[in-house]
């Protein structure tokens, strides 16, 4: 299968030019993705894109990845009802620092025959004076064409409007494919489906000053099963960066895709071939509970963004704390199993801590006698060891690494108490 047929069975081409499949066929192009520099970490949703470069430098073609910089100080309407919260250059510098780190993990920089290469598009853009933007760019679109633009148009219907400002971004947008374009032979971009707009804008000034075909490949736009943005959880955005979503965390993520996604995710975010996706769909409907998909999903995208450890620690984390015994676990550990349970804090105490006095001042239960009523029916559990009298004074040397207990009320509802030294009382 060639490189739009593969892209096409997995679901990515939502929209393209006329004739890209036969550009790829027989044409080695360089190829270019955006990515604004919104937050200091990429978030899964970005990994659609992102792989799609990857892909096509392993077929030979040369991918180059755009921080923004630039446009990042002006913000993309698309997909937006409202203006974005401008940043300042220092925020931007600041973010494009983090998103930078984090392409190399995907790309190859170093590949002799066809490397990727990293540009800031503020390169060129903080340069750019508005004189010279007006008579060299602007003239080259109308405003009619801008307003009938998606991004543009729903902002304008919707009654907020939309500030010259933003309205400016796809001109810039179009400027960055241009001098792609003219640095390095771009001919190719690639975003996701908001993106159809700004791309044929960047098109259509290419064949414009100089005269050459350009094309744009857009991806379909992530939705999970249940009708939710893909990417986002209870606790907000599943990121890239380690210290922003923990590596446990990321693979429950994964590990927890609905049944309905999960082969059409293995298609998305790995390079497995359709024969392998084939025999986990296979598995995945013979024994849906075991989660085959599920688990080789979030096996190898934590592979790919982690690595290989990562994956380990948390399918080692995951069987302990789901096989009921968290003994072998390290309080760092914990801390990543349980992101977003409550949690509180005490002081700590040489002689320890009566169960049930802890309970109710730590918020496990609204009172004492809630305390000592689910204690005598076996239903607080501390540190996966069920606690039977209500009468027990818990120890320091109780907590994990003497620092840490975690308290389980019912069947599935757990807290956490972090024991402090120096603190005066209970927070």
């Amino acid at each position: 299968m060639d490189l739009y047929g593969e892209l096409d069975w997995r679901g990515l081409v939502h929209t393209a030019t006329d004739g890209l499949p036969e550009v790829l066929r027989h044409q080695k192009v360089t190829a270019y993705v955006g990515f604004d520099p919104t937050a200091s970490s990429l978030h899964v949703g970005h990994l659609l894109p992102l792989l799609a470069l990857a892909r096509l430098q392993r077929c030979g073609h040369s991918p180059i990845a755009v921080v923004g910089g630039g446009t990042g100080l002006i913000g993309d309407p698309s997909l937006r009802s409202t203006e974005r919260v401008l940043l300042t250059i220092e925020q931007a510098e600041t973010n494009v620092a983090g998103i930078r780190s984090q392409l190399s993990r995907f790309l190859d920089f170093e590949h002799t025959m066809n490397p990727a290469r990293l540009v800031n598009n503020a390169e060129w853009l903080m340069k750019l004076g508005a004189i010279e933007f007006m008579r060299d760019v602007g003239k080259h679109f109308t405003v009619n064409a801008m307003i009938a633009k998606e991004s543009v148009r729903r902002r304008i219907e919707g009654g907020d409007g939309i500030s010259y400002t933003e309205f400016s971004y796809p001109l810039l947008q179009s400027y960055d494919f241009l001098v792609l374009h003219d640095r390095f032979g771009c001919t190719l971009q690639v975003g996701g489906s908001d993106q159809w707009g700004n791309i044929t804008a960047g098109m259509d000034l290419i064949r414009r000053v100089r005269g050459v075909k350009a094309h744009g490949l857009v991806l379909p736009l992530l939705m999970t099963a249940s009708g939710t943005k893909f990417g986002k959880t209870e606790a907000g955005s599943v990121w890239l960066d380690s210290h922003l979503t923990k590596p446990y965390q990321f693979y429950q993520f994964w590990l927890h895709t609905d049944d309905r996604d999960a082969v059409k995710y293995l298609k998305f975010f790995t390079y497995l071939p359709q024969e392998r996706i084939a025999e986990l769909d296979a598995a995945t409907a013979r024994e849906p509970e075991r989660r085959h998909a599920q688990r080789e999903l979030a096996q190898q995208v934590t592979r790919l963004v982690h690595g290989e450890e990562a994956v380990r620690e948390a399918e080692a984390a995951a069987q302990t704390l789901f096989g009921g015994d968290i003994s072998g676990m390290s309080v760092s550990q914990l801390l990543q199993a349980f992101p977003n349970v409550p949690s509180s804090t005490t002081a700590f105490a040489p002689d320890g801590w009566p169960i049930v006095e802890l309970l109710a001042s730590s918020g496990v239960t609204p009172s004492k006698s809630e305390a000592t009523r689910l204690i005598r029916s076996g239903g607080i559990y501390v540190n996966s060891r069920r606690v039977t009298d209500e009468k027990r004074r818990l120890r320091p040397e109780d907590a994990v690494e003497g620092q840490l207990f975690v308290v389980r009320k019912g069947k599935h509802d757990n807290f956490l108490i972090r024991i402090v030294r120096g603190l005066s009382s209970h927070k």
